[in-house]
């Protein structure tokens, strides 16, 4: 059997078969010519021939410029052909080509390097430079850490075979107040974006494993010793080639601060439930059932605490008018709340009292509640209407009698030389002549004529001035008028 042939660069076999590799080949002699090339190393330094490659290292070397992936060039020694020259071998060293003079982007390479020796030779026989492209995979990082770096969302990469920081974005120090030069190559140990997680067992096993972290809560040591809540998740990538863990955060503090005015503010407010002189309660849903009550609701109603609470008040009978809550539903559904609406509160003695009653849609712990304030008025009403009997009585028995008791009383509650207060300037000046009519004692049929309107135009000016005065019945309106200098003189005609 015939020895093997001597390896040689002019095997047509081996050019047959480096000819169809994707990977870029260059061949080159011990003292430097560069002996061949096949078309993907040409492709890769975008040039047609081998001629654009150069005859030897110098003309190559005159050619194109190589820096690291940091931007700093090589210089001669360090670059790929040199270092095969000097009889080293080596694998995946990474370098930026650029043609001189050219305007086109420059390439990067991946390079490795073969030297290649017979059998029992000290000397190298041939030298093959193997290059790939990995221009899209840098262009794509490139794209990453550009997208990280205006990422608002606070971020940092931790390489995981040494846990050291390698990449952190604005977002991260202005979320912590840590420099760039205090978190890069920073160790988890120092800056642990894990520290009292509320899975921290289980972020630190999956980190350990290389899997995603999911999100979870946790507290994030500042530089100045303080503390802010977080939500922290890890999300495993490679960069450089190298597996690492990008973890991003959400800030909480801002929540956390919320949460806490939130809770002192519905203590001031249970302070001020509980000590307030007038009956409150707190209903939960569209059926008002009783959440919580003070001790004036109780002292007012009689009802005990226990068995108040968490029944409705329709279950409680409450009201008299058992319409009374379809109405306070209807008008909470208009607005928000209401104030002083007249209310007749049923109580466990069997008695009813009268009250004015308001209400607030509110939110309490995060639940939609009406609060209610009740006040007792009973009193005050009844005092009011014994006056009102006493003043009606009188005037059906003489008209100028009247008239004579109730300007005493508005003299006793208002005396003469007063300036009318502002509501009498809300009243139109046909309000104002009602009023002076209704005054003098006239009857409905009597003041139509005098103002000359029909009857039902005559009410409906009753009706406003009523409304607008805050009263229901003629003898509150006398009296609310005479306290306030009617009637009034006649116009002259």
């Amino acid at each position: 059997m015939a020895p093997p042939r001597p390896f040689s660069a002019d095997n047509a076999s081996l050019r047959q078969i480096i000819a169809g590799l994707p990977e870029g080949v260059i061949l080159l002699s011990p003292a430097g010519k560069l002996l061949w090339a096949n078309p993907a190393a040409l492709r890769l330094h975008g040039v047609a021939s081998q001629a654009g490659l150069g005859a030897d290292a110098d003309a190559y070397h005159a050619r194109f410029t190589l820096k690291y992936r940091n931007h700093h060039r090589l210089e001669r020694g360090q670059t790929p052909i040199d270092r095969l020259l000097a009889g080293e071998a080596f694998a995946a060293l990474v370098v930026e080509l650029t043609r001189e003079g050219a305007d086109d982007q420059p390439f990067m390479h991946q390079a490795s390097g073969l030297v290649l020796r017979d059998e029992g030779e000290a000397e190298p026989q041939l030298l093959v430079l193997i290059l790939q492209d990995v221009s899209a995979r840098f262009d794509a990082e490139a794209r990453f850490e550009q997208a990280f770096n205006v990422n608002p969302a606070p971020a940092v990469i931790l390489r995981l075979s040494d846990q050291r920081y390698v990449k952190v974005n604005q977002g991260f120090l202005d979320l912590t107040g840590y420099t760039r030069a205090e978190v890069l190559d920073a160790s988890l140990y120092d800056i642990d974006v894990l520290r009292d997680a509320e899975a921290l067992d289980t972020a630190k096993e999956r980190m350990r494993s290389g899997l995603n972290i999911p999100q979870m809560q946790a507290d994030l040591m500042l530089p100045d010793g303080g503390r802010k809540l977080v939500i922290v998740a890890g999300q495993t990538i490679e960069l450089a080639d190298e597996p690492c863990m990008l973890f991003s955060f959400a800030d909480l503090e801002p929540r956390r601060q919320a949460e806490n005015e939130l809770r002192h503010s519905e203590e001031r407010f249970a302070t001020a439930f509980r000590l307030a002189p007038v009956g409150m309660a707190i209903t939960a849903g569209t059926d008002f059932q009783v959440y919580d009550t003070n001790d004036a609701f109780h002292q007012l109603t009689m009802l005990d605490a226990d068995h108040a609470m968490g029944k409705t008040m329709a279950a409680l009978h409450l009201w008299e008018d058992s319409g009374f809550p379809g109405k306070v539903a209807g008008l909470l559904a208009e607005r928000s709340g209401f104030r002083g609406l007249d209310a007749r509160v049923r109580i466990m003695d069997g008695g009813v009292i009268d009250c004015l009653v308001s209400a607030e849609a509110i939110t309490l712990r995060q639940h939609a509640c009406v609060l209610w304030v009740i006040q007792d008025i009973h009193e005050r009403r009844h005092g009011e209407l014994e006056l009102i009997a006493a003043i009606e009585a009188v005037m059906q028995d003489t008209n100028w009698f009247s008239r004579t008791v109730v300007e005493k009383l508005a003299n006793l509650r208002a005396p003469a030389g007063n300036t009318a207060p502002p509501e009498v300037r809300e009243l139109t000046r046909r309000e104002k002549e009602v009023l002076s009519l209704l005054c003098e004692g006239t009857d409905d049929a009597a003041i139509a004529r005098q103002m000359g309107v029909s009857r039902n135009t005559l009410r409906n000016h009753i009706a406003r001035v009523y409304g607008k005065i805050g009263v229901h019945r003629r003898a509150q309106a006398v009296l609310w008028a005479r306290e306030r200098g009617f009637p009034l003189p006649r116009p002259i005609r």
